[in-house]
């Protein structure tokens, strides 16, 4: 394989973590408009409870007048009844009836003052609830629209990496390539390092082997960390260790090599120059 073809998995990954921040910037925007919204939110639950509330009283105050009606209506029957009757027994028992639903009446219409006074709390606070909820609302809804937009616009930049993403993987060797997605699957690891300066897997640091490395650095084949099974990669020509690592991969022969032929060098530059003294 080419050297590029390293070099285009280096890119695909960084690529691929663009696009896993991209993924994580959509989904931090939740918290945001859940912060944004709590005041509105809060107050709507509480304005819904104390309307089912209300509904509630309203309901009970219905029944309490519909049970004092039943129970007037009840006392004038009793009592006309009661100018008719033929005979004590008769007086005792619609008497102490009478003055059971008499009884009953009275709890009733206490109940129901009660329960009328509930009712206008009831209903100022629920007039007090829907004031705040829309002033809230109001207050809401710019920031709600400004996360929206926010959140659209981080969307369509997810949907840009991925279409260059999908271009992009689709010029790299598929071998290479099925190597790659196996090793990063989806907890998002490293799939391809850099040798180090002095020779190490980028992601590990465990030492790679002399051989190991020059393969990497000529790009010959896809060589895999024995440690971590990484992709290693050559470094960056372009990156500032560039130098370093390319004068560590000198070997120590030619090194000495090049200082010897430096020294000759300057021995004929100083040779050149006594000889021009002399002929002076």
């Amino acid at each position: 394989m080419m050297q590029q073809t390293r070099t285009g998995l280096k890119e695909l990954q960084q690529l691929d973590m663009r696009i896993h921040d991209a993924h994580q910037k959509i989904r931090d925007f939740d918290p945001m408009f859940e912060e944004v919204e709590e005041p509105a939110i809060t107050l709507e639950s509480e304005l819904e409870s104390s309307r089912k509330r209300l509904k509630e009283m309203r309901l009970e105050e219905r029944r309490l007048e519909l049970s004092t009606e039943e129970k007037r209506d009840r006392i004038k029957r009793l009592d006309e009844r009661l100018g008719g009757v033929r005979n004590l027994r008769e007086e005792a028992a619609v008497s102490a009836e009478l003055e059971m639903v008499r009884r009953g009446l009275q709890n009733d219409e206490q109940e129901a003052m009660t329960l009328i006074d509930l009712v206008r709390k009831g209903e100022e606070r629920v007039s007090e609830l829907e004031a705040a909820f829309t002033e809230a609302s109001e207050l809401v809804e710019p920031k709600r629209k400004a996360l929206l937009a926010d959140r659209e616009e981080a969307r369509k930049d997810l949907e840009l990496l991925e279409k260059t993403r999908e271009g992009f993987a689709a010029e790299l060797d598929p071998e290479e390539l099925r190597i790659y997605q196996a090793i990063r699957g989806k907890g998002q690891r490293a799939a391809v390092a850099e040798l180090t300066e002095d020779g190490a897997c980028g992601n590990c640091f465990g030492v790679v082997p002399l051989q190991h490395q020059n393969e990497v650095r000529h790009g010959d084949t896809l060589i895999r960390c024995e440690a971590c099974g990484v992709i290693l990669a050559a470094p960056d020509p372009d990156a500032p260790e560039a130098e370093a690592v390319i004068a560590a991969s000198v070997p120590p022969q030619a090194e000495a090599e090049d200082v010897e032929g430096e020294a000759s060098d300057e021995e004929d530059e100083e040779d050149d120059a006594d000889g021009s003294e002399e002929e002076e």
